[in-house]
């Protein structure tokens, strides 16, 4: 009888482990996400500044080009082109870890050992 009640604490004990690890290894899975999406948000916002800019040097190009030669304005628009082509490459890079990153955002890796645990538990009953 005795030996039953400390088989069955021993098994509580250790399924109370198995959870704490689960919830664990749920809680490093959502952190790197949350890492992935931090870097994807700064990458566009520096898209979004480099855009910005882009903007700004196309409309100083106009101005100086109804004032100015050639050259000046030819020159600013090549700065200006720079910059978005910059702003694009940046935004691409971004959409592209987004759906490689954050395609699934469910902590797939705790899910998976959450499931083995159970269908090796079931087996054992």
């Amino acid at each position: 009888m005795f030996g039953v009640v400390s088989q069955a604490k021993i098994v509580t004990s250790r399924l109370r482990s198995l959870a704490k690890l689960h919830l664990e290894l749920a809680k490093l899975e959502a952190k790197k996400k949350a890492t992935a999406l931090a870097v994807a948000a700064a990458l566009a916002g520096l898209a979004l500044v480099l855009a910005l800019y882009a903007l700004g040097f196309g409309f100083a190009a106009g101005a100086v080009g109804l004032a100015e030669a050639l050259p000046l304005w030819a020159s600013l628009l090549i700065v200006g082109g720079a910059l978005l082509l910059a702003a694009a490459v940046t935004v691409f890079i971004g959409v592209r870890y987004i759906r490689t990153t954050l395609a699934h955002p469910l902590p797939e890796q705790a899910i998976e050992e959450m499931e083995r645990t159970i269908a090796t538990l079931e087996r054992r009953a």
